[in-house]
């Protein structure tokens, strides 16, 4: 396989310089934290996200395998979902010593006492896994039904590596059904290079400002060559009138916005950009909400989406702020500052500090008493714990869920080793070879496990103290993937390093009281880190986006 290491210092340098310029024009960018006012005033203080140059070689058998297992484990979610005596059952001995678990199978309890049901249930899960290299395995890390990060930037990174040709042809098929003709269909490929990449911006410009698009004007800069263009009139993908006044450095747009870095440097690299699966993650996701919103079936009910003090969404709300200014009416409809909440989509919720005060844990509470759609429901929310993992990959568990017992050995297939602490052998196995156990809390968002010694030394601790401290935590077999040479790039500066990578597989899930709408696999996101890291989030700064090669 292609080697990053070796590629010509040179030849380095310009693809860097490439993949800085695509990502700024196609918006993979985060917040720059060294900026006060990211994330405070809308458009300022924004970096590239952290990326890896080229994809990372991964095994296409696998691949199926992940994609085709996705709508089982979301349906497995759900039906664990709905057997409330499973839940508290395997989360009774956690509750005792977590709080964090407690109020949330509190609140759980009292859905129970109310005899409330979600009738419309919506899931955006993601399903992480790596690639075991001694028994090349496919295992599980975890299943996330909360928050599930990363779908927009995660398709990005995959056009980064991917795009090709194919948005030109897709948009001329397009254009040439509308009533008015700009062009002939003989047009220049250059024209139609301009014309694709220019409606783009257009839309584009339209829907971060929300207004109509009715004009915009555009200018683009490539080294004082100025490219003014008029579209007239456009409707988000249709153009009816464009005035091309200046060309000159037209070639060079033309190959930034239009071609992946494997096609731009195929001939150095030999490597073909059909081989990086197509990733649809963000408009997959956007329709499942969109479809559960339809289901909800109030037109002027709204998507809102519970985000953490620093974050900001388009249609966003703190757990204090729905506290402050939320109120459920008699029919159970969730009123936030005025406006009926058709669904709500938890960007926040899932962490202690997420709830500061008692304020956060009322504005959860009306959440769920309320009748709308929520995403994850706090059964949803309690399927996903490390505990239920773990109690899941029990034997002759999973016939408590699934019928199907094809569907069920794909699943197990993807378990890795999970234990509770009351297993004493493998306790005592840990205790002796920490290296290949991790040690997991009830926590997601990254840098919570335990690894290493710090295993050896917090089993012995627990075993001294003698309390029930050890409900709180599970034991996985730690998985040790294939480490691989790779070019990160953070912060404009690029870094070869030796690397691990994770993937995770996004599935969207929607059904109402008659049957499933929708489930399906849902796009990916790859994540790769240093070797020598333990840690494996983006966010956390462990970990940079990068996309697949199937081999």
């Amino acid at each position: 396989m292609f080697d990053p290491h070796s590629i010509d210092p040179s030849l380095l340098q310009k693809m860097e310089y490439d993949a800085l310029v695509w990502s700024s024009l196609h918006g993979l960018l985060v917040g720059d934290r060294a900026s006060q006012k990211s994330g405070r005033v809308p458009g300022v203080g924004l970096i590239h996200a952290p990326i890896s140059l080229l994809p990372m070689p991964f095994p296409e058998s696998h691949w199926k395998q992940a994609c085709e297992v996705a709508p089982i484990f979301n349906e497995l979610v759900d039906r664990v979902s709905l057997d409330a005596e499973f839940l508290h059952e395997s989360l009774s001995r956690t509750k005792k010593v977590d709080a964090f678990t407690s109020r949330l199978l509190d609140i759980h309890a009292k859905m129970i006492d109310m005899n409330k049901k979600e009738e419309i249930r919506l899931g955006l899960h993601r399903s992480d896994y790596m690639l075991d290299e001694q028994t090349n395995l496919l295992l599980q890390i975890e299943l996330n039904t909360n928050s599930s990060s990363f779908p927009g930037l995660s398709c990005l990174v995959s056009d980064l590596h991917r795009l090709s040709n194919m948005r030109r042809n897709e948009f001329k098929s397009s254009i040439s059904r509308t009533p008015l003709h700009i062009l002939q269909q003989d047009a220049c490929e250059e024209c139609w290079d301009l014309l694709t990449i220019l409606t783009c911006s257009a839309v584009f410009a339209c829907k971060v400002s929300h207004a109509t698009p009715s004009v915009c004007l555009i200018k683009l800069y490539l080294d004082n060559a100025c490219l003014s263009v008029t579209p007239l009139k456009c409707e988000f993908g249709t153009l009816l009138l464009l005035f091309i006044v200046q060309t000159e450095g037209l070639d060079a747009v033309r190959q930034m916005m239009r071609k992946s870095l494997l096609h731009q440097f195929k001939q150095h690299l030999a490597l073909d950009p059909e081989r990086i699966p197509q990733n649809n993650s963000v408009s997959l996701f956007a329709e499942a909400l969109y479809k559960a919103w339809a289901e909800y079936n109030n037109p002027r009910a709204i998507v809102m989406v519970v985000v953490q003090t620093e974050e900001r969404n388009i249609i966003r709300k703190t757990l204090a702020e729905i506290d402050a200014q939320g109120e459920l009416l008699p029919d159970g409809t969730l009123v936030v500052d005025g406006e009926a909440v058709a669904v709500v989509y938890f960007r926040a919720g899932y962490a202690p500090t997420d709830y500061p005060s008692e304020s956060e844990w009322s504005a959860r509470l009306l959440i769920e008493q309320s009748c709308a759609i929520k995403c994850p429901s706090i059964a949803y929310h309690l399927a996903g714990t490390k505990k239920i993992q773990q109690e899941l990959a029990k034997p002759n568990q999973l016939e408590r869920f699934l019928e199907n017992k094809d569907d069920i050995a794909k699943v197990r297939e993807c378990f890795a080793g999970l234990w509770s602490l009351d297993d004493l052998s493998i306790v005592k196995d840990a205790i002796e070879r920490p290296g290949l156990y991790v040690m997991k809390p009830q926590r997601e968002g990254g840098g919570n496990n335990i690894y290493d010694d710090d295993v050896r030394l917090s089993l012995q601790r627990m075993e001294k103290a003698g309390s029930e401290e050890n409900a709180a935590y599970i034991l996985m077999q730690r998985i040790f993937p294939i480490i691989s040479p790779a070019i990160l790039m953070r912060e404009g500066i690029s870094h070869k390093e030796r690397v691990m990578s994770e993937l995770g597989v996004y599935g969207t899930y929607l059904r109402n009281k008659t049957g499933v709408i929708m489930n399906g696999h849902a796009g990916y996101l790859m994540r790769t880190k240093v070797s020598s890291s333990n840690e494996g989030g983006v966010a956390a700064g462990f970990a940079v986006l990068d996309s697949i090669y199937l081999v």
